[in-house]
């Protein structure tokens, strides 16, 4: 495996340089998606494109029967407001041009595997777009994709602050959703309610929002730390816009988003003539099945190293979503952070949504090699090895 990944090393990190170059907001990844195909068509996928809107599908079938496993990566680039501060355009500051790189280098490596008769059953490759708007997953799932091709388990990587070629598996945790309020206030003195409501209901946060280097280095610390703050929070923005609230807030474990809920309106009602609204159902929180992301550590330190692999305790990071959740609700699987810290570089240039972002790829190579053997190893087992469960496909959220 290391010896296929190191032909093809030197040719990926131009795919991603080229990738960067060229980011597309989410939902308009069209030359993204071209790529995608045009790269999988080439290593001998069968690929159908313009699946769930820029989504490109590959599946490669191994060389002898066996399980039917995913693979996901994103493709969109961050959209301006989801930048750290703001920025002029759409720009490649999370890591999807890494993911689709990965994916793409995964795919050619398992294809050449195929012909020396190296490994059996079958990936299906989603490249996902729209993540950022956290639409892209479930406009991949609403295709039938995954009961098309009985899909039996999903595996994702996403690029993390950590050393570069580390990873950070997640067993029991994830990432939080997401849940939103507006809160309307009338009267002679709504303007300054609604800046007095604003502080009011961030009180009700647990964990502060991260304001430098120094509180992601926190964060960070913390979420390795077993029941530390990050085992259970609340952090939330609360915003007054004219005679309006507009809350945003995350929890873990998202079971608590009845109470948050509660606790907003109780706060909320102590003004007079003030009116609540929760827009939507929350957006649900990614969790990833302990026993998965456990055999996934096993893999991880006998290939890459005991000392390349930590395990988070708490959902990481706790101020983002990620519609992965959506795939782990219907079926098992892992997501895991690679490491893309280069030495000596300060904590941004590694935490997605930062303006420096600027991951080191030599991270490329190390998560095909990664992902490469561990759905080579995902497909040969048969159900016993996954720990006797079925594996049907859910329907669901």
């Amino acid at each position: 495996m290391a010896a296929e990944v190191a032909l093809l090393e030197r040719e990926l990190i131009q795919l991603r340089r080229d990738l960067h170059r060229h980011p597309e907001a989410p939902g308009q990844e069209q030359r993204t998606a071209a790529v995608v195909a045009r790269e999988l068509r080439a290593a001998g996928l069968d690929v159908t494109a313009g699946v769930g809107g820029h989504g490109v599908v590959g599946v490669l079938r191994g060389s002898r029967p066996g399980r039917t496993v995913a693979y996901r990566a994103d493709m969109d680039a961050v959209p301006p407001r989801d930048i750290v501060g703001g920025g002029p355009a759409p720009a490649h500051l999370c890591g999807h041009d890494v993911h689709t790189t990965v994916g793409i280098g995964v795919a050619r490596v398992l294809a050449r595997l195929r012909q020396r008769q190296r490994w059996s059953g079958t990936v299906v490759f989603l490249f996902q777009p729209a993540e950022e708007t956290l639409s892209g997953a479930r406009a991949l799932i609403d295709s039938g994709v995954l009961e098309r091709e009985c899909v039996e388990e999903i595996h994702a990587l996403h690029c993390g602050p950590f050393p570069v070629g580390r990873f950070a598996v997640t067993p029991g945790y994830g990432m939080p959703g997401q849940d939103k309020a507006e809160v309307t206030l009338t009267g002679p003195d709504a303007l300054d309610d609604a800046r007095r409501l604003a502080v009011d209901i961030g009180a009700l946060a647990t964990v502060a929002l991260p304001q430098s280097p120094a509180d992601l280095e926190r964060i960070i610390a913390q979420a390795r730390t077993p029941d530390g703050p990050l085992a259970r929070f609340v952090a939330v923005r609360a915003v007054a816009q004219e005679a309006k609230v507009s809350v945003s807030y995350r929890c873990w474990p998202q079971e608590r988003y009845a109470e948050v809920r509660e606790s907003i309106r109780r706060v909320a009602m102590t003004y007079a003539g003030a009116g609540v609204r929760f827009p939507a159902e929350p957006f649900p929180a990614m969790v990833c099945p302990e026993h998965d992301a456990r055999l996934l550590a096993r893999h991880l330190r006998r290939t890459v190293g005991r000392d390349m692999v930590t395990e988070l305790c708490a959902a990481f990071p706790p101020f983002s979503g990620e519609d992965f959740a959506l795939f782990l609700d219907r079926i098992p699987g892992t997501y895991t952070f690679l490491g893309v810290q280069a030495p000596g570089t300060p904590i941004t240039t590694s935490y997605p949504h930062y303006p420096d972002f600027s991951p080191d790829e030599r991270a490329i190579g190390v998560g095909v090699r990664a992902m490469a053997g561990w759905l080579a190893e995902r497909t040969h087992r048969s159900a016993e090895h996954t720990g006797g469960r079925p594996r049907p496909v859910r329907t669901g959220r």
